[in-house]
C-alpha cells in the first residue's frame, strides 16, 4: 500500500489543482450555487467514505422529526433507478440506494425519503409536496456545491481524520483540506469511549477550527442484540457467527466484536455492494449471519438467508450533546 501511494504521489498536484480550482469558482461565484430560504442541512465528509453519514443523518431525524416536516435527500448511490424517487411501500435497496431504504424502513411514518442525483431538482421536488417539509438533510452533499446548505455538518474518523490525509490518488480525500471551511459543525467520529480530553484538545489543535466553527466528537454505540424478521438474540450469548459486511470501513466493528470476546469470520465486500446470487449462495453455507443494518438492507430479501441473517442496529453518541443540539435547533429557528 505504501508503494503504490509513493506511485500515485506525483498525481497530487493535478488532482489538487482540478479540486481546489473547482472550489474557488464557486467560492467567488463564478460558478452559481444555489440557496434556499427554508433550512437544509448537509451532512458529508472530505475523504471517500467511512465517516459514519448514516448514524448521523438519523441522529438528527431522531432529534427534529417530531418538531419539523422532515425530508432526506441522497443520491441513491448503487440504485437500480436514475433520476428523483421518493420512499414508498414498493421501496427498497434497488430503488433507493440501501443508505436511503434503510432511512425509509425505520423512519417512513414520520420523514419523506428521496434520491436525486441532482440535488437541486430532488429539493424542487420535495418543495412541490404537500404538505411541504419544514426541514431537509442533505445526505453525502458535501462536495456537491451545486447547492450551498445553509448549516454544514464535516464528519471525519479519530482514525484517519483529514488534517492527516491527501487527497487522491494517494491519500482519501475527494478535495483538499481547505474545504474544510465550508462546515459549521466539525465532528471527529468513531472515537473511543474512553476519549480524554486532552486528547481532544490535541486532535482539535491539529484541526484549527475557524471562530465560526464548533468541533465535536462521537462514538458508535452498537447494540446489545442482533435483530432479524423473527426474533431478536443477546449478542454476546451468540455462538459462533459469519460477519457479512460490504461498507467503507469495518474496523471499528471488527474491533467491537473482538472486545465482546465473540468468535466469527469475516466475509468482507467493498462499499455499496451489490449482492450476486453466487455471493448469497457463499453467504448461506454459514448457519448464523450478523450483518450490518446497511448491508441487511440488501440481503433481507433473499430466501435463502430467512431464517439466518441478523443485523446489528447501531447509533451515534455525540459529546456535548446539548451544544450539538441547540446549534441544529437555532440555525432552523432563524
Amino acid at each position: 500500500m505504501k508503494l503504490l501511494r509513493y506511485i500515485a504521489f506525483p498525481f497530487i498536484p493535478f488532482y489538487y489543482v482540478v479540486t481546489w480550482g473547482r472550489n474557488i469558482l464557486y467560492d467567488f461565484g463564478v460558478k452559481s450555487s444555489k440557496s434556499y430560504e427554508f433550512p437544509l442541512i448537509c451532512v458529508g465528509n472530505l475523504s471517500t467514505g467511512g465517516t459514519g453519514k448514516t448514524p448521523m443523518v438519523e441522529y438528527l431525524i431522531r432529534l427534529l422529526k417530531t418538531d419539523y416536516r422532515l425530508a432526506t435527500l441522497s443520491r441513491g448511490y448503487g440504485r437500480k433507478t436514475k433520476g428523483f424517487q421518493i420512499g414508498s411501500v414498493m421501496a427498497s435497496a434497488e430503488t433507493l440506494g440501501d443508505e436511503p431504504f434503510q432511512f425509509y424502513s425505520k423512519f417512513s411514518e414520520d420523514i419523506h425519503v428521496a434520491v436525486d442525483g441532482n440535488r437541486q431538482n430532488g429539493i424542487a421536488k420535495l418543495l412541490a409536496l404537500k404538505p411541504t417539509p419544514e426541514v431537509v438533510i442533505l445526505d453525502d452533499a458535501f462536495q456537491h456545491r451545486k447547492v450551498k446548505a445553509g448549516f454544514n455538518i464535516l464528519l471525519t474518523t479519530f482514525a484517519n481524520p483529514y488534517v492527516g490525509d491527501w487527497v487522491l490518488p494517494t491519500g482519501n480525500l475527494r478535495e483538499p483540506r481547505t474545504g474544510a471551511k465550508r462546515a459549521q459543525a466539525i465532528v471527529v467520529t468513531k472515537c473511543p469511549d474512553d476519549l480524554s480530553e486532552s486528547v481532544k484538545d490535541g486532535i482539535i489543535s491539529k484541526i484549527k477550527p475557524k471562530v465560526y466553527q464548533n468541533v465535536f466528537f462521537s462514538t458508535i454505540s452498537y447494540g446489545r442484540t442482533v435483530i432479524s424478521k423473527k426474533e431478536v438474540l443477546e449478542l454476546e450469548a451468540l455462538p459462533k457467527f459469519t460477519l457479512v459486511t460490504g461498507i467503507a470501513n469495518a474496523e471499528s466493528l471488527v474491533a467491537f466484536l473482538k472486545e465482546k470476546h465473540l468468535e466469527f469470520n469475516h466475509m468482507e465486500y467493498k462499499d455499496h455492494h451489490h449482492f450476486s446470487e453466487n455471493d448469497v449462495e457463499e453467504i448461506a453455507k454459514n448457519d448464523l449471519i450478523v450483518t450490518t443494518e446497511k448491508d441487511y438492507m440488501r440481503l433481507k430479501d433473499w430466501e435463502a438467508l430467512n431464517a439466518k441473517l441478523y443485523y446489528l442496529p447501531i447509533e451515534t453518541q455525540i459529546d456535548k450533546s446539548e451544544m450539538f443540539d441547540g446549534l441544529i435547533r437555532k440555525f432552523i429557528s432563524n
